[in-house]
């Protein structure tokens, strides 16, 4: 293992404990009384549109950032009181980067085990190791100014890895990797965690979260506003939803009109392809739903059902709609990002 000095967690139950945290950025309150529970040896997600507060959650966590009112714990260290000892805890990626843009990926990481305190056999080793790891072993003499973004991602966690800290930030970790880039990063997500490694992990992939969190908290304007396991947070929704497609997009305000009266629920329109969502209560309520377009006179294209997802939790907890990304078939590439509507 070399010399890095490991300090060990004094609470083995809990890695993260949050409680009403704020931050405040002049007139805008970031983040706004916030609480966060997560257990040890787990993935944890933290789900949330753009603004809402996930960045400015990890940067205090991490001592990166000070709360103006709260308290957090790391492994029962409180982040304020005892940053030092925080810090050799966690991995943040976001945070290395690079040493020295004219140097190779093996330099690189091999530096920064220097700093950590292995000998030069050992972070070579490592450096190595991880490079393999990450599938940048063809690139690792190549200087770090010719990587792709995805190529840095990558390099970016391995360097976080070096120490093998028993909880890893990973704050947006997959965003703009290319589908076989994004499988490779959760597979080695999922075996850190086997290794006995936390994760926390900000998203707004929402199959990201459903793919690997054992939990996920649902912010928006800085709170949680829902917490739960995948499957619990899709049966707080509790129904299907339709979805419809009109063949003439000017009658959509008229088709919501009457979607919120017969169904008695909010709808939602997806800005991208015109459909218009409603959660599906009761299904019953669909043939008069159905019989009073018609009487409308308004036509639809098309009409299905869609059976509880992340998207339908995000769309009823927090009102933002919903704007897939992509339309290919493999579903490693339907990914669906959250907005605000």
């Amino acid at each position: 293992m070399g010399h890095i000095h490991r300090t060990m967690p004094n609470n083995g139950d809990w890695a993260v404990e949050a409680h009403g945290l704020v931050k405040t950025f002049g007139d805008h309150r970031a983040v706004d009384g916030l609480n966060l529970n997560v257990r040890a040896g787990t993935i944890y997600g933290v789900l949330g549109p753009n603004g809402a507060g996930k960045t400015t959650t990890i940067r205090m966590l991490a001592t990166l950032l000070r709360p103006d009112a709260g308290s957090a714990r790391i492994f029962g260290y409180d982040v304020v009181k005892q940053p030092q000892i925080v810090r050799q805890l966690i991995g943040v990626t976001g945070q290395y980067a690079s040493v020295d843009e004219s140097l190779s990926a093996t330099e690189n990481l091999i530096i920064f085990s220097r700093l950590l305190g292995l000998g030069r056999a050992e972070a070579r080793r490592k450096a190595a190791e991880l490079l393999e790891e990450f599938g940048l072993t063809e690139a690792a003499k190549r200087p770090l100014k010719h990587f792709s973004g995805g190529m840095r991602r990558r390099l970016d966690l391995a360097a976080s890895l070096i120490a093998q800290p028993p909880l890893i930030f990973l704050d947006e970790p997959t965003t703009g990797l290319d589908p076989r880039t994004r499988n490779q990063m959760w597979d080695t997500i999922r075996r850190l965690v086997k290794m006995g490694t936390t994760v926390l992990l900000t998203t707004q992939y929402l199959q990201e979260a459903d793919e690997l969190a054992d939990r996920i908290a649902v912010i928006d304007h800085g709170r949680v506003v829902a917490e739960g396991t995948p499957d619990e947070l899709k049966a707080s929704v509790g129904h299907s939803s339709l979805q419809l497609k009109l063949q003439n997009p000017q009658d959509i305000e008229s088709a919501r009109r009457t979607i919120e009266q017969v169904l008695k629920v909010r709808s939602s329109v997806s800005l991208e392809t015109g459909n218009i969502t409603a959660p599906m209560a009761d299904a019953d309520r669909v043939t008069d739903l159905l019989v009073a377009l018609r009487k409308e006179g308004i036509r639809l294209a098309e009409l299905s059902v869609q059976k509880p997802t992340l998207d339908e939790v995000f769309l009823t907890i927090t009102g933002h709609g919903v704007k897939k990304t992509s339309k290919k078939s493999d579903e490693s590439n339907d990914v669906r990002e959250v907005r605000r509507a």
